[in-house]
């Protein structure tokens, strides 16, 4: 099969990447990716010159080039998105371009190419913000809170509309909070891991109290394998890995783990609309697909924090130039307020 990934240069995209050419040796990929501030080549240098493996520079709202990357493609697993809730507060319209108008471009060119197979990769956030109890179904209602949950929850429904419209064999993947290698460091793990490293604050929002689960990416990965092959079309699958945990647990643990002392903790203040609590509920994946999570947190974590230890380049790479325009811009204030240095 040669699959189309949007947004392979990214974390989870090039997790897949590396995954799908690594188990199916008759596979061939091509990774589409605009290599925006989260995409990064470096992601994929263990596949680079792998000769099942071509890489496309593009935008997948240019239809244009999204038509001539499907020739001869047989699945498009569609994860190119803005995915921080951060920066879809200051400002949505990349957001709208990106994870609502660029899903309609490539629904619209796999229809045209009758590509057989279409995964949307969304978000358990499309869900909105869960109480003390219970968990995310597929049932669930979409009530999302922030400007990227809805712009996600937007490109799911046009998913379904191209399924139930154009009879497009679409179908979408929703999953928890994901960690591990190659996660950009705006996100709450990596950024503490490397802000601790770095000996500086980890800005914490609010209490700290608001729970979500976590699954390590090669998990989720592996979810998406099984699903693209074996869910049925129309259908959407949760993926979760059964690990919730508070986020001052995590920034605790991840002191704990590096040595580094608890006064690197800042609560700083809260961001707008910020949702207390997510859960999956993963049964149906694991009913129909035979497909569960295999990572344990603490094993998996502490492998996070080690990568991130022993690639000290990479993640210092990342973390300049307009990442620290922006980390100034999102935390600065707010942790000179709660006494702590705004930078990184």
């Amino acid at each position: 099969m040669r699959i189309l990934v949007t947004g392979g240069a990214g974390f989870i995209g090039a997790n897949f990447v590396q995954h799908v050419l690594a188990t199916h040796a008759e596979d061939e990929v091509v990774t589409f990716d605009l290599l925006t501030y989260a995409g990064n080549l470096a992601n994929l240098e263990p596949v680079m010159r792998n000769p099942r493996h071509r890489f496309v520079r593009a935008d997948v709202a240019d239809p244009t080039a999204v038509t001539a990357a499907l020739v001869g493609v047989d699945a498009i697993v569609h994860m190119a998105a803005e995915s921080h809730v951060d920066r879809s507060i200051a400002d949505a319209s990349d957001f709208l371009r990106t994870n609502v108008v660029g899903t309609q471009v490539v629904l619209d060119a796999a229809r045209a190419a009758k590509v057989r197979r279409f995964l949307q990769v969304s978000t358990d956030e499309v869900y909105g913000s869960l109480g003390p109890t219970g968990a995310f179904t597929e049932e669930s209602a979409l009530r999302p809170s922030s400007p990227y949950a809805a712009s996600k929850a937007a490109a799911d429904l046009l998913v379904h509309a191209a399924h139930h419209t154009h009879g497009i064999d679409a179908l979408i993947s929703r999953c928890s909070n994901n960690y591990g290698p190659y996660q950009f460091p705006e996100k709450l793990i990596p950024l503490f891991v490397t802000n601790a490293l770095a000996d500086e604050p980890l800005p914490l929002y609010g209490d700290g109290c608001q729970v979500r689960d976590w699954i390590h990416v090669v998990d989720h990965c592996r979810a998406l394998d099984v699903i693209v092959r074996r869910g049925r079309a129309g259908e959407t699958y949760n993926v979760g890995g059964g690990n919730e945990r508070r986020n001052v647990d995590v920034a605790t643990l991840i002191l704990e783990t590096l040595g580094k002392p608890q006064t690197l903790l800042r609560h700083i203040e809260d961001r707008p609309g910020h949702d207390r609590r997510y859960a999956i509920d993963a049964s149906k994946t694991a009913r129909e697909l035979g497909w569960a999570p295999q990572e344990p947190f603490a094993a998996g974590i502490a492998a996070t924090i080690d990568w991130y230890r022993k690639n000290r380049a990479w993640w210092e790479a990342v973390k300049s130039g307009a990442y620290r325009d922006y980390y100034e811009r999102m935390y600065g204030a707010r942790l000179r307020a709660a006494g702590g240095e705004g930078r990184s």
